[in-house]
């Protein structure tokens, strides 16, 4: 879940005490799978559980973290090929495409990035995962009749970057 009225925007640097830390890396390998899995941290810090959805809520209300929720292993339930998809956009369209794009159930990650010319002339990248990298160049094609149709004659070119190996998977982790 996302925290009311939060979009993705860099949130402003918060001051985080060494209760909110130690809850941070109790929580950033997933919640215990256990029917109250805040009980089960605040035994583990020592703290009352109330403390424990109090911090978690707080942290939430001002972007500290972004969501709490499930992370499905997208390998274990059948999508096994991924797929960058790399667009290049007019620069005034750029914002438009990319929430055009992001709001696609397939697209798991899209962000814009700057261009190194000449070699890399792409701005919009959008990440799509299927079962097989027939279905996602599939979705990379409804992508493109997407953005064909919402910003006319806006992509100059598009390429799919497809994964080869998992080198290493996280999110961001406190280090102790």
């Amino acid at each position: 879940m996302n925290a009311p009225g939060q979009d993705d925007a860099a949130p402003q640097a918060v001051a985080l005490d060494d209760i909110d830390r130690c809850l941070i890396r109790a929580t950033q390998g997933g919640l215990p799978l256990l029917p109250k899995p805040y009980e089960a941290v605040a035994a583990r810090l020592g703290i009352a559980e109330a403390e424990v959805i109090r911090r978690l809520s707080a942290m939430l209300d001002n972007g500290v973290i972004r969501r709490i929720g499930a992370v499905p292993n997208h390998y274990a339930l059948g999508y096994t090929a991924n797929g960058m998809s790399v667009w290049d956009v007019h620069d005034a369209a750029v914002d438009a495409a990319g929430e055009r794009v992001g709001a696609l159930d397939f697209v798991t990650h899209c962000y814009r990035r700057p261009r190194c010319p000449p070699d890399w002339p792409y701005n919009l990248f959008a990440m799509v995962h299927g079962g097989s990298r027939e279905e996602v160049l599939a979705r990379v094609d409804e992508i493109r009749a997407l953005l064909a149709h919402a910003c006319p004659g806006a992509v100059r070119a598009h390429d799919v970057l497809f994964s080869t190996a998992i080198l290493k998977k996280t999110g961001l982790r406190l280090r102790d």
